[in-house]
């Protein structure tokens, strides 16, 4: 049992107004590098992309950041992650903004937490 932090990429990078529309893909990929390097406080960290942006990371594992390509929407990629992690004992934290998935992750006995917050560790 450890701890895991999953993180909504799209709702993380688009709380930044810094051109991230115009290169989705860097975006993410910044995103992926600056997690990397941050200070926060768990083990693993799950970044789930979509869309354009999964041109910027490739699938898989770096170190204790693991990016997931969302097969079709990203909160349900998200909401899986969530599950698999909490079902196995480890404490679940997600990071997004959006209402209704924050409700969905507090269903399968993940917490949640701000973009604002994940920004600030960065």
């Amino acid at each position: 049992m450890g701890s895991v932090l999953v993180v909504d990429g799209a709702n993380v990078v688009g709380a930044r107004p810094d051109g991230w529309w115009k290169d989705r893909a860097g975006a993410a990929r910044r995103l992926h590098d600056s997690l990397l390097v941050a200070d926060v406080p768990y083990d693993v960290v799950v970044l789930v992309l979509e869309g354009q942006a999964k041109g910027g990371v490739r699938p898989g594992r770096d170190a204790h950041v693991h990016t997931v390509h969302a097969p079709k929407d990203g909160d349900s990629a998200i909401l899986a992650q969530a599950k698999a992690y909490a079902e196995r004992g480890d404490r679940v934290a997600v990071v997004t903004a959006d209402r209704a998935l924050d409700a969905r992750v507090h269903g399968v006995g993940a917490t949640t937490l701000s973009p604002t917050w994940l920004l600030d560790h960065l």
